[in-house]
């Protein structure tokens, strides 16, 4: 279901839906990965203004499409100067994540050994990420972080998850040692006009 119509909506959707059809896993995210930063940059598609209105104090997220057909999701996300995410998770979904515009400085984890209820991580990598490309995200290396590195300019970015994704488990420090207190945290949708 197409939550708004947008310059080149149409193409995009086709592009997930060819994807979602390749049968495993990193097939399908590396099928959508590559057509996700194709389309990007060809410039074919234009996403509503409204997602490059920031919201306060967090980032935003607004549901462009959800397939009734395949299940999966479309959202994308705005990220105002120095907004980010804590470590979290997909709750076992694999996602596609594509910058927009702007900028993004993406984290990856490895979950370790739990520690009674605290868990603990360790970074195994990050990236900058631009417009144009693209990473994704398959269970379980799905632990990371999120953030604008920028001081002045706003990010945004198309992310295709494999279901509707209205929870996460979210980890925040506890100590100084790579030791987290794990969360679930609810996520609410942006209004998309």
């Amino acid at each position: 279901m197409l939550t708004t119509e947008f310059p080149g909506c149409q193409k995009l959707i086709h592009a997930i839906d060819e994807a979602v059809t390749k049968g495993s896993t990193p097939a399908i995210t590396d099928s959508l990965r590559n057509s996700l930063c194709k389309l990007i940059r060809s410039k074919e598609i234009a996403l509503p203004d409204c997602v490059f209105e920031t919201a306060e104090n967090r980032y935003a997220r607004r549901e462009l499409y959800h397939s009734d057909e395949y299940g999966y999701c479309v959202v994308a996300m705005t990220w105002g100067p120095g907004q980010g995410t804590p470590i979290h998770d997909h709750c076992g979904m694999w996602c596609v994540e594509g910058v927009w515009s702007g900028a993004l400085e993406v984290v990856q984890y490895e979950r370790m050994a739990d520690e009674g209820d605290l868990c603990r991580f360790q970074a195994v990598g990050s990236i900058q990420a631009g417009p144009g490309s693209a990473g994704s995200l398959i269970p379980p290396h799905e632990y990371h972080t999120i953030r604008n590195p920028s001081d002045d300019t706003v990010a945004v970015s198309l992310h295709v998850y494999s279901g509707n994704m209205t929870h996460c488990a979210v980890f925040q420090p506890k100590g100084q040692d790579e030791r987290y207190e794990r969360s679930d945290r609810q996520l609410s949708l942006d209004p998309v006009h």
